[in-house]
């Protein structure tokens, strides 16, 4: 045990793990903090190149629907007229 006579008392030996874990926990959740900002970037990177497909789906989506649409028969007073 640490004795008090004047000078600063000594830490236990658990205080100084204490203090040695504390600080590797600090320095790992600052090492996490980063590496969820870095993904943060590349999501948000990964949604901006998505959201410049959106024009070109909705042209590939019109043409689906007009290529998907069956051929009108031809109408009667084209018919007549031709004759």
């Amino acid at each position: 045990m640490a004795t008090t006579n004047g000078a600063s008392p000594e830490k236990t030996l658990f205080e100084q793990q204490r203090e040695q874990l504390l600080g590797d926990v600090a320095a790992s959740l600052e090492n996490v903090l980063q590496n969820i900002n870095k993904l943060n970037r590349s999501l948000e990177g990964v949604i901006a190149v998505g959201d410049e497909f959106g024009q070109v789906e909705g042209l590939w989506s019109q043409f689906e629907n007009v290529m998907s649409k069956e051929p009108e028969p031809p109408k009667e007073e084209a018919k007549e007229g031709a004759e």
